[in-house]
């Protein structure tokens, strides 16, 4: 029994271990924020009540009918005289009616305006579905950026916990040295001090590790409930042409798409405006039955109607106080305005492509320089360490090419993932985002 319970807690840490170890790849990130973002939620929500009013029964295309019914009951104290000069007294006279329709109304013709009101929530529901678009492509820009910078915060840590075993080791052989008096004090305590900076900088990597993977998890929706880690892989292999990532913003920008969007949704108010110039004919159309029960001072003691009646009825607003002619003015400055913002945003997003395109470039370059830098700060670490050994170099010179070392690791870290979120930002103004496989 005591075995079994040894063997099911090593079991238990193996599996909480393995847990920890899950790594999330790129691929599964963007899975998971679009499964459980809440921002991606709530503009799905939306999408569908965009899509509910651009149903064919929001479209006043379809008739109204009605259904009425009534009934009412009447006790009465009669006096009735008749023609031949009798006379007849009724207290507590009773009488009752009844009445029940179904009555249709239908608008034959509005002057097409709820043609052109059907258009534009069609038209609506597409700029819904680019705004779901634009919140996607946001988040999946959110969610590389807190992505990222785990995955530098990971890098950093195993930079500076490197770090900090050659500076236990070091403070090893400075403690023998000394044991064995063949240097200072000065050189232990040396080495103490940058144990703890060491230390110092490990614990506060370590805590903004943590804070950045719940940050990550809150933009996958809280969906991870145990720790994770991420992918450090980082591959620029792609060779991007210019001038058709260009063409692709102009046609695929996600703002830009919108604005045009608008445009046509403003066209279709100004003809909904000018519906309000024509007529309007309708259609109605009633089934109905009546009953009365009389009393008896009444010719007829009982009589039942049905019946169906019908019409077509037309009405035309020749002048509503200008409110027509206000509207459509409005809305043909809108459109104008839309047109306007149209240019504005193409000369910004020509501007900002460029920006974007140099700021890609730049910050590749600089990573493989960053790269180089490395190859050059190891084998100088290489050197002096060897150097170190041998009592060439003192203690203050083996450190500073081991904090040369740290700091062009640190740099290069950072320069690897600043360039990758140019790229993304680079793709997002072209509209090709979504379109990339992570």
């Amino acid at each position: 029994m005591k075995n079994r319970m040894i063997l099911l807690s090593v079991l238990l840490v193996v599996s909480k271990l393995i847990a920890q170890e899950q790594i999330i790849t790129p691929n599964e990130a963007v899975s998971l924020a679009l499964e459980n973002n809440y921002g991606i939620k709530l503009a799905n929500n939306q999408l569908e009540v965009a899509k509910n009013n651009a149903n064919i029964l929001n479209s006043g295309y379809l008739p109204k009918v009605t259904g009425s019914a009534g009934a009412t009951y009447n006790i009465d104290n009669t006096e009735a005289e008749f023609s031949n000069g009798s006379v007849t007294v009724l207290n507590g006279a009773e009488s009752s009616r009844y009445n029940a329709s179904v009555s249709l109304n239908y608008i034959l013709f509005d002057g097409l305006g709820r043609s052109y009101d059907y258009k534009q929530l069609k038209e609506r529901y597409q700029l819904t579905e680019l705004q779901a678009r634009e919140t996607i492509e946001n988040t999946i820009f959110q969610l590389f950026t807190v992505y990222y910078s785990v995955a530098q915060l990971k890098e950093n840590n195993s930079a500076i916990q490197q770090t900090l075993e050659i500076s236990k080791d070091r403070l090893v052989r400075a403690q023998y040295q000394f044991d064995y008096g063949q240097s200072t004090k000065l050189n232990v305590l040396n080495a103490e001090v940058d144990i703890n900076n060491d230390s110092i900088n490990l614990i506060n990597v370590k805590q903004q590790l943590i804070n950045f993977k719940r940050d990550l998890n809150v933009v996958f929706g809280n969906a991870l409930t145990t720790d994770f880690d991420v992918d450090t892989t980082i591959n620029f292999d792609v060779l991007y042409d210019k001038e058709a990532l260009f063409e692709s913003a102009k046609n695929r920008n996600i703002s830009l798409m919108q604005i045009e969007k608008n445009i046509t949704i403003s066209g279709y108010d100004i003809k909904s405006g000018k519906s309000a110039y024509l007529p309007t004919i309708g259609l109605t159309g009633t089934y109905g039955w009546n009953k009365n029960n009389n009393n008896a001072a009444s010719f007829l003691a009982v009589s039942t109607n049905t019946g169906i009646s019908g019409g077509v009825n037309l009405s035309w607003n020749l002048f509503d106080g200008g409110s027509t002619i206000t509207r459509v003015k409005n809305a043909k400055i809108n459109l104008e305005n839309q047109q306007l913002q149209k240019e504005q945003l193409l000369a910004s997003l020509q501007r900002d492509f460029n920006n974007a395109w140099d700021d890609y470039q730049n910050k590749l370059s600089i990573y493989k320089i960053q790269e180089d830098n490395i190859v050059t700060s190891q084998n100088n670490f290489d050197r002096t360490q060897e150097k170190f050994k041998t009592g060439q170099i003192n203690s203050i010179e083996f450190r500073q090419a081991q904090l040369n070392l740290l700091n062009a690791e640190l740099s290069r870290n950072q320069a690897k993932y600043q360039a990758k979120l140019s790229e993304l930002l680079l793709l997002q103004l072209s509209g090709e985002l979504l379109n990339v496989k992570f």
